[in-house]
């Protein structure tokens, strides 16, 4: 059996040299209309890092998906945001399993607005809640976009997915309206409006604890010095990872200095660990 998310040329040619007669099951992919609106924006190359600035300004989303194709336009991207004050993180194939794991326990805790990811490294995520995809650049395979797109919109929730399209993208833009078999929903760029409400911060912050699962760390002993020691209360304690050598937990973005300074100078689990905010 061979399981892809897309089936492009590649893969295609590949299957053919080790498999005979090999059936096809394929599921459409495309999208109901109600729950995920897609909207397209022409714009210059130059305008492109901007264009997702006022793009995350004016929807303001909770949790958004940022698709890019190259780490470096990944880099771009989170360098571009973080210098306008958002929360952003980057996910690429190069990252270290200990980063890739660091990055996507802020992003799924709600630490950090926004993830900015190649395919390749998103490949597998199961995201709850996205509110926002992302398109910095229009995918070359219309079923890609197709993929990228369905990360928001899933259990009966509304999302918004963004494409931003240069003039030499255009052709892209016309093979997924003829896969989508509609007309696309173009807006005008000039159009977008950044929206009040201060700068697009999340709710939560992530302390990063130095021990882990290989030192019978559990939940329960991080929430447990939290809440005890630390003094905080538990609804403003989010969700709690923990891996091999570290652990995350995500608490109030306003009780995160008083949980960083109580739990330094405290114990977990009856030793001292060193605690720092991501």
């Amino acid at each position: 059996l061979l399981f892809s998310a897309t089936y492009p040329v590649g893969i295609k040619q590949l299957s053919s040299k080790f498999m005979r007669d090999p059936q096809t099951v394929k599921v459409e992919a495309l999208h109901a209309d109600s729950q995920i609106e897609q909207i397209f924006y022409e714009i210059s190359p130059e305008q492109r890092l901007e264009a997702v600035v006022k793009v995350l300004g004016h929807f303001r989303p909770a949790s958004c998906v940022a698709f890019c194709f190259t780490k470096q336009q990944v880099q771009e991207v989170v360098d571009h945001l973080t210098a306008k004050g958002m929360s952003a993180v980057g996910l690429h194939g190069d990252l270290e399993q200990r980063d890739r794991d660091q990055v996507l326990a802020m992003f799924a805790n709600r630490s950090t607005s926004v993830l900015v990811a190649t395919d390749v490294a998103a490949r597998g995520l199961d995201i709850d809640a996205l509110d926002m995809v992302i398109n910095v650049e229009l995918a070359r395979d219309s079923e890609i976009h197709i993929h990228r797109v369905g990360r928001t919109g899933r259990a009966g929730e509304k999302g918004i997915a963004v494409s931003l399209v240069a003039p030499s993208e255009s052709q892209r833009a016309r093979a997924i309206e003829e896969l989508q078999k509609a007309p696309l929903n173009w807006q005008q760029y000039d159009q977008l409006s950044v929206k009040e409400g201060g700068k697009l911060l999340p709710t939560m912050t992530t302390l990063c604890i130095g021990s882990g699962r290989k030192d019978k760390l559990r939940p329960g002993d991080i929430l447990g010095a939290l809440t005890g020691e630390a003094g905080i209360a538990g609804t403003q304690v989010g969700k709690i990872a923990i891996f091999d050598f570290q652990a995350y937990v995500a608490v109030e973005r306003s009780m995160a200095k008083q949980a960083l300074e109580r739990l330094n100078n405290g114990k977990i689990k009856g030793k001292s660990l060193r605690v720092r905010i991501l």
